[in-house]
């Protein structure tokens, strides 16, 4: 890791509790990022990219995970954004187009999903004739996008197909509200858009993917994935800090001993559950992405089957673990460990408020049925009518 890196970890990791309690939200910090070219890591060196593997992306989101879960999750949309691009080709018109401007660190939010009471899409592309291509409709759990250059938006366009398209964050038009009321991973910004007859340059509007399974199974991954990761970074930083609690106290459990709490057997019991359930988080979510990447690269659609399943045991295993650690962390210390000013409480928020993305029993769900019948997942796009064995979609 370059020093430019280790520095702004360690200037980042210093305050997250309380700036997760004051709602102080990290421009700086994604400013920095930004500076950093963090977004461009897997971009070609020919523009200045660093031709990095799905895995030295991921080890960094955990890295970041670990000093501040908000900052880390901001780039969940920049991150499968760059990968669709990589997906469909480097050699494409859309790439020619975008990777000039995410190796110049343009970030890149996301606005993919609504509020309705069914799973279709409401915002609309039109073609206005003199006034060219414009886009309306409202966003909820825009993550990000109060941060980002550019917003990834999915609509559905004057033929009824639904589309993927890109507009400046700050055009004519665009209102990008920080209303999201969470317990959890509050600094994500992850409120409502609103989308105000916005100008849409047409280079920049894209398919979803049609019928590619493969290309929904690699992105979905993706997306997944680094949601996992900020998991897995939660959890190392949940190690970190029960460590700092429990090394300067002299009792434990309510009553005074000759033992400081830092010899005491059960406390060394729970720190141990918790540093095994960090490095188990870690190592999944790299082996799984290790796997879809090499996948990937081949487009084999035989792996990326195989591979979507294995990111959906990543999701129930990697959630159970952490949940389970961040809740049992408050064994080392009895009441003084809720204390709102450490702020450990957060990690169980955070993991708990991340997992609830994508439904964990209904992944579990479609893994029974494909053990016991050979089912696959059957993936849609998103905004497309909820079919009972559609696990696929990504939120």
């Amino acid at each position: 890791m370059s020093d430019a890196w280790d520095g702004l970890l360690a200037r980042w990791r210093a305050g997250a509790a309380e700036r997760e309690r004051e709602r102080d939200l990290p421009f700086a910090a994604v400013d920095e990022l930004r500076a950093q070219r963090f977004g461009a890591l897997r971009l070609p060196r020919t523009v200045g990219g660093a031709e990095a593997s799905l895995v030295d992306v991921l080890a960094r989101v955990v890295e970041l995970a670990e000093v501040d879960s908000n900052l880390a999750h901001i780039w969940r949309g920049h991150i499968a954004f760059v990968e669709q691009l990589r997906w469909d080709g480097w050699h494409t018109e859309a790439a020619a187009r975008w990777l000039p401007r995410l190796a110049a660190g343009d970030v890149v939010g996301n606005a993919f999903s609504e509020r309705q009471e069914t799973a279709q899409l409401t915002t609309r592309l039109t073609d206005t004739g003199h006034d060219g291509l414009r886009v309306t409709g409202t966003k909820h759990y825009t993550t990000g996008s109060l941060y980002a250059d550019w917003v990834h938006v999915a609509a559905v366009d004057a033929s009824g197909e639904r589309v993927a398209l890109a507009v400046r964050s700050d055009a004519p038009g665009v209102s990008i509200v920080d209303d999201w009321d969470g317990f959890g991973q509050p600094l994500t910004a992850s409120g409502t858009t609103i989308l105000d007859a916005v100008a849409v340059d047409p280079g920049d509007v894209f398919p979803l993917g049609g019928h590619d399974e493969d290309r929904h199974r690699v992105i979905g991954g993706v997306y997944q994935l680094t949601l996992l990761a900020v998991i897995a970074g939660i959890a190392r930083r949940a190690v970190a800090d029960t460590v700092a609690f429990v090394r300067p106290r002299r009792r434990t459990f309510g009553f005074a001993g000759e033992t400081r709490p830092v010899d005491d057997p059960l406390v060394q019991v729970v720190v141990g559950e918790i540093s095994a359930a960090a490095s188990a988080a870690r190592r999944i979510v790299l082996s799984v992405a290790a796997d879809l990447d090499a996948a990937a690269a081949d487009h084999d659609g035989a792996a990326l089957r195989d591979i979507e399943l294995d990111v959906y045991r990543a999701q129930q295993t990697v959630i159970e673990l952490v949940l389970a650690a961040t809740s049992r962390l408050f064994e080392v210390g009895g009441a003084s460990a809720t204390s709102r000013t450490l702020g450990l409480d957060r990690h169980w928020r955070n993991v708990r408020t991340i997992a609830s993305h994508n439904p964990v029993l209904q992944r579990v769900r479609a893994v029974g049925r494909f053990e016991l019948d050979g089912t696959l997942p059957a993936w849609q796009a998103p905004g497309a009518p909820t079919g009972s064995l559609a696990t696929g979609s990504v939120t």
